[in-house]
């Protein structure tokens, strides 16, 4: 089972433009699609896709239109008391894939919003194969706060994942000695800010970016998945490390590419595959969901990871 935590989750309305996006101008929509997200969120849609059990802990009103659109598409979400109204999130799509997204802040979190989350998952930790805490912080948060939790979560013995950005992402890189995720699924440009290495090498040269990633093994992660774009994704453990290259692709969206790309690498994990198999089924969940528009999550049916290569890398020579 996998349990998703979603902190500050959203109302993802994606806007599909007939032309370029024109600063100033007055631009004409061919579509328009509304869908309750965040990356949590997300991974949970996937799991219910491939019929893998999952929880989704967030906050938001019971009755809340959200959460109802939530249990009506098969999540079973387990709403806890919210600080305010889910925010609204707005994607542009322009015709060659383009994405420019703008993120509301959220509601506002005090400690005992945050308490309330917190509570929620660690009672139900036991029960998962994965914890996965996913996406932004809302407003209010400490930055460490995803820390503190993968701390607490540790204690339970189930595996935890982190994907998250900005100030969140560095303050669990700072402790990894004291509560390292078994997961962290950073992009090119995150895993170089965490590293200090330099991310137009890390996006364009796959040994660059599992140099990297082998610093953060090396300090207590037990796999980072970094994904790189168009250039696939690169996975270093400590048994080695991989690229994968995915197939020819028509992006029609990028928004919610790497939560796909995560999910894929749970579900090889819990189908027990060996970590280049993981790998391969990650990059082809991203993949199939770069070729769908809006947020749309992929089913297993449009994910082919037989169209995937994986290749060994030499962290030696890296």
């Amino acid at each position: 089972m996998i349990l998703t935590l979603t902190p500050n989750p959203s109302i993802d309305r994606t806007v599909t433009l007939s032309g370029e996006l024109h600063r100033g101008a007055v631009l004409r929509a061919v579509s328009e699609d509304t869908q309750g997200g965040g990356k949590g969120v997300n991974i949970s849609r996937a799991a219910v896709a491939a019929d893998v059990r999952t929880i989704a802990v967030l906050p938001a009103d019971r009755d809340d239109p959200f959460v109802l659109d939530l249990l009506r598409d098969g999540i079973d979400c387990r709403p806890e008391a919210p600080a305010g109204p889910v925010r609204v999130n707005l994607t542009l799509t322009e015709p060659d894939g383009t994405t420019t997204k703008i993120n509301s802040p959220g509601a506002h979190a005090a400690p005992a919003d945050l308490a309330r989350l917190e509570r929620a998952v660690v009672e139900r930790a036991s029960q998962a194969r994965w914890v996965v805490l996913a996406g932004s912080l809302p407003p209010g948060a400490p930055a460490n706060w995803y820390a503190d939790l993968v701390g607490s979560l540790r204690a339970t013995g189930t595996r935890v994942a982190v994907d998250t950005s900005g100030e969140p992402l560095v303050a669990l890189a700072a402790g990894l000695e004291q509560h390292a995720p078994s997961l962290m699924k950073p992009n090119g440009e995150e895993l170089a800010s965490l590293t200090g290495a330099d991310p137009v090498a890390i996006e364009a040269d796959p040994a660059s970016a599992a140099a990297a990633a082998a610093v953060l093994v090396g300090r207590g992660v037990q796999a980072v998945l970094a994904t790189l774009g168009g250039s696939g994704a690169v996975l270093v453990t400590d048994q080695g490390a991989w690229h994968a290259v995915p197939p020819p692709t028509t992006v029609v969206s990028t928004v919610g590419a790497g939560d796909s790309s995560l999910f894929g690498y749970l579900l090889g994990e819990l189908r027990g595959d060996e970590p280049p198999d993981r790998l391969r089924l990650a990059v082809a969940y991203g993949s199939a969901a770069a070729s769908l528009p809006g947020t749309t999550i992929p089913t297993p049916a449009q994910v082919h990871p037989e169209l995937v290569d994986v290749h060994v890398l030499d962290l030696a020579t890296a």
